[in-house]
């Protein structure tokens, strides 16, 4: 399906009739998405941190651990959303200039 101007504003399915909103992406590259995701695995590990004691007492240090793993593969995951940005503005630039 290519996306164009000239798409209809509304579909018929049936007996009933679906409009379709003309509404831009919110975040088109998940720049923030994951920045913002990134920050809530790093809240997660810090709030967890002071409960060190008890959930090794009770077996849990993994969630300990699965938030500071959300962090640093959320890094990864940011740097590569930030480099396709990158490249698409380049890209842009180009076949624009």
């Amino acid at each position: 399906m290519e996306l164009r101007d000239d798409q209809p504003t509304q579909h018929e399915f049936g007996k009933r009739t679906f409009l379709v909103a003309d509404v831009a992406p919110l975040d088109v590259d998940g720049v923030r998405t994951v920045e913002v995701g990134v920050a809530l695995w790093l809240v997660g590990f810090l709030a967890l941190l002071p409960f060190y004691g008890r959930l090794a007492d009770e077996g849990r240090t993994w969630w300990l651990w699965t938030c500071l793993a959300g962090f640093g593969l959320g890094l990864f995951g940011l740097e590569y959303c930030r480099r396709r940005r990158r490249a698409r503005l380049a890209r842009d630039e180009q076949r624009d200039g």
